[in-house]
């Protein structure tokens, strides 16, 4: 039977951030709490279809209203700009101050463009509709800065859509190889199929700053950061890669009131050690702090974080893509998918995240039910 709002306790849970995280945990505490959700944005935004946006996929947002209606959850349409834990106050930039009880602090992370950078010719993936229009409008050489599988979609994307006899894509990166994280067979694949869109591989080329990679346009695609300013600022403990120090169960190390699911904690787990910036981690971590804080409101003690990797998915244009199986921990297997098998399975993936957050909003005493998120 689904939880009405009639049995909500009034601890008010207040969550900042409505991405994979963010969402996933406010629609899983909405029959138990309060929920107030706080984000600029009416709309929630496919972050893995980025690359896809750049190379001119018209759309990759929902309403907020598709998640949230019928659920209780109050959205306000603002920015968080200070954080005061000892006052359990969140203040915004329309001039609110929110009280909670519990914070979910689920801010993400952003692409890490080198201080300074003031280049116009330097886009990121938060950038890929501008990214498009450029390109469109003026197709030249482009450099995909990062070998990793971000880098890799990317570059995939642009030379299928604006190549060749358009724009001129190079993909770099500083380690030896691109796809460090795929088994060498699995790399060798993404190789090939790179390579035959027209795409130039340099390895090992280290580039410190866009005026570097000598290209009409570069995209940024190094390095993730996380949004932990606003927990520094508040004197949130940080872990040494900036990610907000948080215990086996999500909560801030320095302020147990505070979960910080997704990108912007430093969660890990026994099976799969300090877990990377992604969606695939991203929704069970944000369902766990859901269910962390239901917990604590039936009084138990919240659960340490039971998470293992089972697939990387990485598309290579819209025709072809790569699963690669891997070990709990991340590590590379020898088994994988390619061809259009693999481009539907990738597709099959992302459809069903939006999916699954609808469902969250219809049954959300299910989500510990749907595969990879409970």
């Amino acid at each position: 039977m689904k939880t009405t709002p009639q049995h909500r306790t009034t601890t008010r849970v207040l969550v900042l951030g409505a991405g994979y995280a963010g969402l996933i945990a406010a629609l899983r505490l909405a029959p138990h709490a309060r929920v107030t959700l706080v984000d600029p944005a009416d709309h929630f935004t496919e972050r893995v279809r980025l690359h896809e946006r750049a190379a001119g996929r018209p759309d990759v947002t929902h309403p907020l209203s598709l998640f949230l209606h019928g659920t209780g959850i109050d959205h306000i349409a603002a920015r968080a700009t200070s954080l005061d834990p000892e006052a359990r106050l969140v203040s915004t930039d329309d001039g609110r101050s929110l009280p909670y009880d519990r914070l979910v602090y689920a801010l993400g992370s952003r692409t890490g463009l080198p201080a300074g950078t003031t280049d116009t010719r330097a886009y990121t993936a938060e950038s890929a509709a501008e990214l498009h229009k450029h390109l469109r409008d003026r197709p030249g050489s482009v450099a995909v800065v990062g070998g990793g599988l971000t880098g890799i979609e990317m570059a995939a994307e642009l030379a299928e859509t604006y190549g060749p006899g358009g724009a001129r894509v190079r993909l770099l990166t500083a380690a030896d190889r691109i796809g460090t994280g795929l088994s060498s067979r699995g790399a060798a694949h993404a190789r090939s199929v790179l390579e035959a869109r027209g795409v130039r591989i340099e390895e090992g080329r280290r580039v410190a700053h866009p005026a570097d990679a000598d290209a009409e346009v570069v995209v940024w695609s190094a390095a993730l950061v996380p949004n932990s300013e606003l927990a520094s600022s508040a004197g949130l403990s940080l872990a040494p890669s900036g990610r907000i120090a948080v215990d086996a169960a999500l909560r801030s190390v320095s302020h147990p009131d505070i979960y910080v699911p997704g990108d912007a904690g430093a969660a890990a787990s026994p099976a799969a050690g300090a877990l990377r910036m992604a969606c695939a981690t991203a929704l069970p971590t944000g369902s766990h702090a859901g269910a962390s804080i239901i917990r604590e409101l039936r009084g138990e003690e919240p659960e340490p974080l039971d998470f293992g990797y089972l697939i990387q998915c990485v598309s290579l244009g819209r025709h072809d893509g790569l699963i690669q199986f891997v070990r709990p921990d991340d590590s590379p297997r020898e088994r994988f998918l390619t061809g259009r098998t693999a481009a539907f399975t990738k597709e099959k993936v992302v459809r069903s995240t939006v999916r699954f957050l609808r469902e969250a909003a219809r049954h959300p005493s299910l989500v510990h039910l749907i595969p990879g998120i409970g």
